[in-house]
């Protein structure tokens, strides 16, 4: 979670919240039967309420469909019963919605359904053939987008009226950040997974295949939504801006060495294992370099179609030879035109905003000189000229309003988490 820099997400289990911390159990214990995870299939009965294999079916779909995911027969298992706990927490929570007197018109889930076609760039009538083409259904997107203003209403009529930040509250944290200036945070993303002793080796294994499948693409977000144990699971595993102090110690030693597009881990923490995303990083109340404004003259080189290996490795060596001769903007044209190459200008490019890869290539040039020659056989290959740089001003420190509503924030997402919690505790569940 975001508190104007400065909030700490807990993300890992501390000591004293284990689940043998206060249950005097036996060090000797022996186990009478046997667990199986196989017995509980995806059908449960919530207060009354039924959740069948194929609202479970449909939501698996939706989720893997809409983002593009291809899931391994192996993990279709675990995203099942991932995609049940979710469900169930769902419609505990409009449950109490109910109970509560707090109802969702069908014009106000039919208005929220319009505006997320238009965030997966479709028209409504385009999104409900695509679910039904996917194997989900507009039903099964609809209860999500009930569950979540159910239950933001009722957090806006039990918690936020409640929820109160002092003044002494707001000017101590801009005293920390005061305090901190000029150190270094981190916009990070974790998933931690819980490992007692004997499960360690399978749940590092487990992390290591996330990783593989985050190289073929997927989305980092997509794992810590779904199998994340943290309470930034509902968040895509989001952190926030956090510095060394206000996260574990592996963690923040990992996070230091990280560059921006990484990813670190398994990490061992108190109680499991943690993946870590470095997402951007910054100085407090600092100017960052990566903040800085660039000109940019781009030259790019297409290649045939039907080349081969040798062939590709001939042509970009040539483009290379070029492009060392560049000596600064006035001359790009010139040596483009030698070579058959397309020239574009980029102005009031952030560096933040360019590839990771190129960041730190970039934020050491001089004006004049070039990067060195990337890209692919389909895009063929580009060298980057850096033709003028105006650099950041300090960062200015955020209003004690900002501060004060993101405090807010924090202590409302912490009593969901209890109320939730609360709900799961009361709740008859019966699997079938």
């Amino acid at each position: 979670m975001t508190i104007a820099g400065f909030a700490v997400a807990q993300t890992v289990p501390d000591q004293a919240q284990s689940p043998a911390a206060g249950l005097n159990l036996p060090d000797n214990l022996q186990i009478f039967g046997k667990a199986d995870p196989n017995i509980r299939k995806p059908t449960a009965i919530v207060n009354d309420s039924v959740i069948t294999g194929t609202d479970v079916d449909q939501r698996m779909n939706m989720i893997t469909g809409l983002r593009g995911l291809s899931i391994r027969d192996e993990e279709r298992d675990q995203l099942r019963l991932q995609v049940l706990r979710q469900l169930i927490d769902e419609t505990l929570q409009i449950q109490e919605a109910a109970n509560n007197e707090i109802t969702v018109t069908p014009q106000e889930i039919e208005q929220s359904f319009n505006r997320v076609s238009r965030n997966f760039q479709r028209t409504p009538e385009q999104l409900r053939t695509f679910l039904t083409q996917i194997g989900s259904s507009e039903r099964s997107l609809k209860r999500q987008i009930e569950g979540e203003l159910a239950w933001q209403r009722l957090l806006q009529r039990q918690v936020q009226p409640y929820v109160n930040v002092g003044e002494e509250e707001v000017k101590s944290i801009i005293d920390r950040l005061e305090a901190a200036k000029g150190t270094e945070e981190y916009n990070l993303r974790e998933i931690y997974l819980s490992a007692p002793p004997e499960r360690q080796a399978a749940v590092a294994q487990s992390m290591q295949a996330m990783i593989a499948k985050m190289r073929e693409g997927q989305p980092f977000d997509y794992f810590a939504s779904n199998f994340s144990e943290a309470s930034t699971r509902a968040v895509g595993g989001d952190l926030g801006w956090v510095r060394p102090a206000m996260i574990p110690q592996p963690l923040a030693q990992a996070a230091a060495g990280m560059q921006v597009g990484q990813i670190a881990g398994p990490i061992e923490v108190p109680g499991g294992y943690s993946l870590l995303y470095l997402v951007d990083k910054r100085t407090v109340l600092g100017a960052d370099p990566r903040d800085a404004r660039l000109s940019l003259r781009q030259v790019s080189l297409k290649f045939p179609a039907g080349l081969n290996q040798t062939q590709l490795q001939a042509r970009a060596a040539e483009f290379a030879k070029a492009t060392q001769t560049i000596q600064g903007c006035g001359n790009v044209q010139q040596v483009a035109q030698s070579i058959g190459a397309e020239t574009v200008d980029n102005d009031s490019v952030r560096v933040r905003d360019l590839p990771p890869q190129l960041q730190e290539i970039i934020l050491k040039l001089q004006v004049g000189e070039a990067t060195p020659p990337f890209g692919s056989p389909e895009d063929g290959v580009r060298v980057l000229v850096l033709c003028g740089r105006d650099d950041p001003q300090q960062t200015a420190q955020p209003s004690a309003e900002q501060i004060q509503a993101g405090l807010e924030q924090e202590r409302v997402n912490l009593r969901a988490q209890r109320m939730l919690r609360d709900l799961r505790r009361d709740a008859i569940i019966e699997y079938r």
